[in-house]
């Protein structure tokens, strides 16, 4: 669709478009994956270190950023629901629950 010099390659104006647009959207969905696995590895962290209240602070911010994630159609459903339940599950171990 590119050639070497980033020039758009499509002659007709409504796949130009889409290209741009594709790569927005791109760009938007890259970000928010990028920022949900930051938070998950936040709490990974904070587990790790028993460090409970950071955990759960870091765990609501991270069920946020996953839950975000699966209305933009980003992840699927039961990955979110997994990646929740595994951090849940973790922080609970350390709780003593």
């Amino acid at each position: 669709m590119y050639l070497k010099g980033g020039a758009i390659l499509a002659n007709i104006k409504g796949v130009k478009k889409r290209i741009l647009t594709s790569k927005k959207k791109t760009v938007l969905n890259n970000d928010l994956k990028q920022s949900m696995k930051t938070f998950i590895k936040k709490v990974e962290k904070n587990v790790q270190d028993k460090n409970l209240e950071e955990a759960t602070k870091n765990f609501r911010i991270a069920t946020k950023k996953i839950d975000k994630a699966v209305s933009k159609g980003v992840i699927k459903k039961n990955t979110a629901k997994r990646n929740k339940s595994r951090l849940a599950k973790k922080i609970n171990e350390i709780s003593g629950k």
